[in-house]
């Protein structure tokens, strides 16, 4: 772990001193253990040679996370390649995302005030120290032991296992593509290719996985999570997605229980809330279908509430914030808070496109916020840029859904919206 006071990536400080004092030491002295910190040790010598040896040699190990220190990653790195079990993760829930590569491992959350000191202290070292006494059991916590089979007796040839299993990786992603093309049925053949899903390489079913929700085959890809291995199945990628696609396939309140799960554990971020967002959204609509015009209001204010956390967990990501000032504009009368929150959202995206390599989603966030800003000549212009980045059939056809609320909400009002319906007409006919 990181020592002293350190700052994380948005200008906050952690008091990792504070951390050790209250929280892991007491912990590993509940669980019988000796605590033992680097910077507690005097000895002369080369500094890396005592590091080597205890990540080597100590029975057990805890490393915080918590701001993504480069060093502790080397070092966890070492001790997961070398020791099989008793490796503790912990890392401060909120104070930003954990890297992509661990998010599959197990961490224990533990929070911190804003002064970067822990809170509810005793509760979090209880948890460390029972995960210590469990670690007694030895089960292996290492992904390198847990995932690649025979280690640590790797002998050449497994060299040339490895060449083969990336050509097949390829070609796999090739052939994904090809099925993509030719819909669903193709889809799942490919699945059925793979054998145990479970055991197959994990880029290739997450690009499954991804193929699916190309496809708009929503239960596939719910029932395609249940037989991934649990690791992969536990990122934070894969458990978004499940709950886009139960949401999709009309499971609303399982989508909601899922991303309101991965938002307690791992922290907002703009994907998660956008995400949950949309699943407020739908519900919304539902609601006003049925004429719950009360649950439809309070489900309105949610799916807001959502698309501006997501917002504010990253203002650089204009996505939720497009959402959130889209749905201002269906309240009666629209949410004030529109006004301010609109050039905000103009601006993100701007930044996007100016940075390079934009995307569909860029170009459709650009228009839609133009037609929120009553501009039909940007509006214009936007689309012919979005119609030429499409990739999916169903990225119009969201960006559709959404215009189709704006324009409602405006010819409601009795203004004059012919410009938005033509928009709305060839964005639904590049769907189809």
């Amino acid at each position: 772990m990181p020592f002293g006071r350190k700052p994380t990536g948005d200008g906050r400080v952690v008091d990792f001193d504070a951390i050790y004092e209250h929280v892991i030491k007491p912990a590993v002295v509940a669980a019988g253990l000796e605590p033992l910190r680097a910077d507690e040790e005097i000895a002369g010598g080369v500094i890396h040679k005592a590091m080597f040896e205890r990540l080597i040699l100590c029975e057990y190990a805890i490393a915080d996370l918590t701001t993504a220190n480069a060093n502790v990653f080397y070092e966890l790195g070492l001790r997961h390649a070398v020791r099989s079990s008793a490796t503790q993760l912990i890392f401060a829930e909120g104070w930003g995302q954990l890297p992509f590569d661990v998010t599959l491992l197990r961490a224990l959350p533990y929070r911190l005030g804003p002064d970067g000191t822990p809170t509810d202290v005793a509760t979090a070292s209880a948890a460390l120290a029972g995960k210590l006494r469990a670690a007694r059991q030895a089960l292996p916590d290492s992904p390198v032991f847990q995932m690649v089979e025979g280690f640590p007796d790797i002998q050449r040839l497994k060299t040339d296992v490895f060449r083969e299993r990336v050509r097949y990786a390829e070609d796999m992603k090739a052939r994904l593509a090809a099925a993509r093309r030719a819909g669903v049925g193709a889809v799942a053949a490919m699945e059925a290719d793979l054998g145990d899903i479970g055991h197959a390489d994990a880029a290739v079913v997450i690009d499954l996985f991804l193929s699916y929700r190309a496809v708009k085959a929503w239960q596939a890809m719910v029932d395609l999570a249940g037989r991934m291995a649990p690791p992969l199945a536990a990122t934070v990628m894969v458990r978004e997605q499940l709950g886009l696609a139960l949401n999709r396939a009309g499971r609303g309140e399982e989508a909601e229980a899922v991303l309101l799960t991965l938002i307690a554990e791992r922290g907002a971020s703009s994907e998660t809330c956008g995400i949950l967002g949309r699943v407020y959204k739908d519900r919304c609509e539902t609601a006003s279908q049925r004429g719950e015009t009360s649950l439809a209001r309070g489900l309105l204010e949610k799916a807001i509430g959502a698309y501006l956390k997501g917002f504010e967990a990253d203002w650089r990501d204009a996505y939720p914030g497009v959402n959130a000032v889209t749905l201002m504009e269906l309240k009666e009368p629209p949410d004030p808070r529109q006004g301010a929150l609109l050039p905000v959202v103009i601006y993100a995206v701007g930044r996007r496109i100016a940075a390079g390599q934009p995307d569909y989603w860029d170009y459709a966030s650009r228009m839609e916020l133009a037609v929120l800003a009553r501009d039909q000549a940007g509006a214009e212009e936007a689309l012919a840029d979005a119609l030429a980045h499409v990739r999916e059939a169903w990225e119009p056809e969201t960006t559709a859904r959404n215009l189709r609320l704006i324009l409602a909400a405006r010819t409601q009002r009795g203004e004059q919206t012919e410009w938005i319906r033509q928009i709305v007409a060839t964005l639904e006919n590049r769907a189809h």
